[in-house]
């Protein structure tokens, strides 16, 4: 084999001939039977489901976990998603669209779809991740479900990959399409009320950033007037935010 078929190759020419075995081995026919076709080339949907804690741990170039495929992934969704608002929608302008592709592809809707399809089972991740159950954080499962949609665009076509969003997402945008709007943005729910009221807009403070680099836990409050009215944890400092916001918005409320 060529150095240039090497570096084509999508496991690369870095991975060990203990841990290829390891990969190739690997049952994914249960995900392969969740998304209803069997991929031409196996190495790239293997290539989607490694984590970097994986690398790290196993000596493996971090070139060999999803996160390429995930930027690929993230502007396939977007494409995809956007196309089918635009014509699902259309009264709704610019604002209302962006507003509802935010919805749709944040990181919790992807995390979301991603436990339907039982998506964390089958990653490789290190023991750090697996010890912290980090299969389970939205932040692993968003990214690793973009990648996975970046493996299916390379080896399917773009017309069967937006037939496979616009499937593993009919949950969320049949509840869209029923309501004529997009789902509230905790945030803006919130800023909202609190300006309504006279109140200062909201702030929001990092109190702590736990855990290890490849699963953090971030936490926040959020505070109004300079007092706390709600904190929140995600495995994003957004998440996290938002979190805090849909607390305070549900405290300030009287909902609890």
């Amino acid at each position: 084999m060529s150095a240039n078929s090497n570096a084509l190759s999508p496991l690369g020419p870095t991975v060990s001939s203990r841990y290829r075995t390891i990969l190739t081995g690997a049952n994914l026919k249960g995900l392969e039977s969740t998304l209803g076709f069997s991929f031409k080339d196996p190495s790239i949907l293997r290539l989607a489901l490694i984590h970097r804690s994986f690398c790290n741990e196993n000596g493996l170039d971090h070139l060999e976990c999803y996160e390429r495929l995930e930027f690929l992934g993230d502007a396939v969704l977007e494409l995809a998603v956007s196309t089918e608002l635009f014509t699902k929608f259309p009264n709704s302008d610019e604002g209302q669209l962006t507003k509802t592709r935010s919805s749709l592809v944040c990181g919790e809707t992807l995390a979301q779809v991603a436990r339907r399809m039982n998506l964390g089972s089958y990653l490789f991740v290190g023991k750090g991740v697996e010890t912290s159950q980090g299969r389970d954080q939205d932040s692993v499962l968003a990214a690793a479900f973009e990648a996975l949609i970046a493996a299916v665009y390379l080896d399917q076509g773009n017309e069967f990959t937006r037939n496979l969003i616009l499937k593993l997402l009919d949950p969320e945008l049949s509840q869209i399409q029923q309501a004529g709007r997009p789902p509230e943005n905790p945030k803006s729910l919130l800023q909202e009320m609190v300006q309504s009221q006279g109140m200062e807009p909201p702030v929001y403070q990092l109190v702590s950033s736990d855990g290890p680099d490849h699963g953090p836990v971030f936490t926040v409050d959020v505070l109004v007037n300079g007092r706390v009215v709600g904190t929140g944890t995600g495995g994003k400092k957004s998440e996290a935010e938002g979190d805090a916001a849909r607390a305070a918005f549900d405290s300030l409320s009287g909902r609890v």
